[in-house]
């Protein structure tokens, strides 16, 4: 898994977007307002997590775009799982106005978003720190999320690949059986949550 370090952000990045149309010039403003990182183009540093992520759509082939994004001259935020990421990304599901003014937002992906946890971490009734580290549970997936047009113009597409049918079903195989363990692992903490109260 390739992880950007927040302290060496500078040159070309490598990175990877999964969907089902080869994209040469992404649209910043189309797309979720309240994601994680708010409105934006969103790709990711890791090839792999952009193929096990994949997704199939009858009628549709799955493709994966690979870009190199020059990041000099750009504005760039990067979060790590912490109280900023945290506040952060809470603000953007509320539809709060994105204050940073960043060109690209670097940081985790929250796991209650590519795994199914029936919406309790956003829930309200839990206390801050514990969906904090709810958050927290699983691996540091990375998203990378353009914010804005100049950005865009810093963003190079290179080459598109098609997943076939058998490979998005083999890598959805191994997708399950990490969320199977992710599960067990969120259901040991919420149990914490819960005699702790």
């Amino acid at each position: 898994m390739q992880i950007i370090s927040c302290g060496k952000i500078n040159g070309m990045l490598t990175l990877f977007h999964a969907g089902f149309s080869i994209i040469k010039e992404p649209d910043v403003h189309i797309g979720r307002k309240n994601a994680d990182f708010g409105q934006g183009f969103y790709l990711t540093s890791d090839a792999a997590f952009a193929h096990r992520w994949a997704r199939e759509r009858k009628g549709e082939q799955t493709i994966v775009n690979t870009y190199e994004l020059d990041t000099n001259n750009l504005s760039v935020r990067c979060f790590i799982r912490g109280e900023e990421w945290f506040d952060y990304i809470f603000k953007n599901r509320n539809n709060y106005s994105d204050e940073l003014n960043s060109d690209v937002i670097i940081g985790p992906i929250a796991n209650d978003t590519i795994y199914d946890t029936f919406g309790i971490i956003t829930s309200g009734f839990l206390k801050r720190e514990d969906a904090l580290r709810l958050l927290q549970i699983g691996p540091a997936y990375e998203q990378v999320a353009l914010k804005s047009d100049k950005a865009v113009k810093h963003l190079k597409w290179i080459s598109s690949e098609v997943l076939l049918p058998d490979t998005v079903a083999e890598y959805r195989k191994l997708v399950a059986e990490e969320e199977k363990k992710y599960q067990e692992l969120f259901a040991e903490e919420m149990e914490r949550i819960s005699l702790s109260e």
